[in-house]
């Protein structure tokens, strides 16, 4: 079974914690992990943009002059994209570009990346993460402590000091367990689980 030590916000160790090997010690599945960074992506897109084709915009839809005789180019209406003031021909219009992933290859993937960052040593695993009052300054010592200038750090429950003196550290993000994703996780690299934290997601991604 995969270990991992437990420091204490002073880096200083004080105990170890078994992983589970179907969660943190799983083969990893690189498609998966793409698969699922992509459709996490795709998944955010608005798909809001649009402009104004010969339909929408306002003018007249008679013909502007006859269509033989004039030595011109035969014509529809002004409307049409050619004319200043006319609609875009061929414009981007409302779409959706929600993709789905079925559970268990979501929870595939996740313990896909998972198991990357533990084989590559990029998982710190904390015995708690309480601070005393909200502070900036002592939770950057307490990242400068670990030798990290980015990560994503997990918690067990809402922790209200700690959100509040990360968010303002550049390339830090604090998660609860449950909001645990594959993006977040392949976009920082170094993961800071507290004990707790570690249960309950091995828990949620047991096959």
């Amino acid at each position: 079974m995969a270990k991992l030590d437990v420091y204490n916000t002073s880096h200083k160790k004080v105990g170890e914690i078994e992983l589970s090997d179907a969660v943190f010690n799983d083969e990893v599945r690189e498609y998966l992990i793409h698969e699922a960074v992509k459709i996490q992506l795709a998944n955010r897109r608005a798909g809001t943009v649009a402009v104004k084709n010969r339909a929408a915009v306002s003018g007249s839809g008679k013909k502007p002059f006859k269509q033989k005789g004039t030595g011109q180019a035969r014509q529809g209406c002004k409307r049409a994209p050619q004319y200043p003031g006319g609609g875009v021909a061929f414009g981007p219009q409302p779409k959706t570009y929600n993709l789905s992933m079925n559970k268990k290859a979501r929870r595939a993937a996740l313990r896909s990346a998972l198991s990357l960052l533990f084989k590559n040593d990029k998982l710190t695993v904390l015995d708690a993460l309480n601070l005393d009052s909200i502070s900036t300054k002592n939770f950057a010592g307490v990242l400068k402590g670990f030798s990290l200038d980015k990560a994503l750090v997990i918690t067990d429950a809402e922790n209200r000091n700690l959100e509040l003196s990360a968010r303002n550290i550049k390339n830090v993000k604090v998660l609860k367990s449950e909001g645990l994703n594959i993006f977040d996780l392949m976009k920082y690299q170094r993961v800071i689980f507290t004990e707790n934290s570690v249960r309950k997601v091995e828990g949620a991604l047991q096959s």
